[in-house]
């Protein structure tokens, strides 16, 4: 499974009851941050989740409301016990970024590794995650992130005991190790049926929409994306600022069969966004409009094959 907290939903700047947008990942006990902008360690604290758990976090760009909480979350990491090294991923240019952050805590008890994304072929792992990384049309270089938790095939006992497999080894095999017993080697596909739907969710502010940014978000459980505006008559304006409108993102995740999208990123000029929700559900129906600490633990379903990244 995979839960996921939407520590805030806004943009530009933090409002007393709108935190700035950031989205928490947690999978088998290791926690994945994406943007820090001003103030996510108040709606991390509000969240309940361990911030010592940060292993990794995703930069988008490097806009202040997705980039300046960073040195205020490290001084807490560090007040909270933290010596593991966190990873931070992102576009280049990002280790300039981050020592000109860190240039008001350079006494912290972990190392901070930087990660070029580009470099990476915008593909990488963070533990049993598959992570992509997708160029998006912003003012700055921007990315958009899907992260998919494949799931291998079910285990199949006959089999297992057909190949007179010890007992011993059908954990490690189920598990994707490779096993040699008695002058004989057995892979993990001699007992795994075929591959079974895991789970997969993207994230992307913002930006404008486009047919690689569909394809990416492609059949997501979640689909995590901005809506600056809610009112058509501001399309244009959000389009001038590299932003999208909620019609913009309903219509992506229509068009990329996603299960469920929330909307995020919202300008401080639109006080209520679930005014305009029931205009948007008509062209995506399992929209919500996303708000602080807007929680869900997204699992497995067998109903459904699904190719891995």
């Amino acid at each position: 499974m995979l839960e996921v907290c939407l520590l805030g939903c806004g943009g530009m700047l933090p409002l007393p009851d709108r935190f700035l947008t950031s989205l928490l990942l947690r999978e088998n006990g290791s926690s994945i941050l994406i943007d820090c902008g001003e103030g996510t360690q108040v709606a991390l604290h509000l969240c309940g989740w361990s911030v010592k758990r940060i292993d990794h976090i995703l930069i988008t760009h490097f806009h202040g409301d997705h980039v300046v909480g960073l040195p205020g979350l490290f001084m807490t990491m560090g007040n909270n016990g933290r010596t593991e090294p966190v990873h931070i991923w992102g576009n280049p240019g990002l280790r300039q970024i981050l020592d000109g952050l860190l240039v008001v805590c350079p006494q912290l008890p972990f190392e901070v590794h930087c990660h070029d994304v580009a470099e990476l072929g915008y593909q990488f792992q963070l533990g049993n995650l598959q992570v992509q990384a997708l160029p998006v049309e912003h003012r700055v270089p921007c990315l958009a992130y899907s992260l998919s938790l494949p799931r291998a095939g079910k285990f199949d006992v006959a089999k297992a005991q057909q190949l007179r497999i010890p007992v011993q080894y059908w954990a490690p095999l189920q598990h994707g190790e490779i096993i040699t017993y008695e002058g004989r080697t057995y892979y993990p596909q001699d007992v795994l049926g075929a591959s079974r739907r895991g789970l997969k969710l993207t994230y992307a502010t913002d930006c404008r929409p486009n047919g690689e940014l569909v394809r990416l978000a492609q059949d997501s459980d979640l689909f995590v994306a901005e809506g600056l505006y809610g009112d058509e008559e501001k399309q244009r304006g959000a389009a001038e600022k590299g932003h999208m409108i909620f019609s913009e993102a309903a219509t992506m995740a229509q068009q990329g069969h996603v299960r469920e999208l929330w909307l995020t990123h919202y300008s401080p000029a639109m006080r209520e966004p679930t005014e305009y929700l029931a205009q948007t559900q008509k062209i995506f129906s399992n929209t919500k409009c996303g708000e602080n600490l807007l929680m869900k633990t997204l699992r497995f379903d067998d109903s459904q094959p699904r190719e891995t990244l």
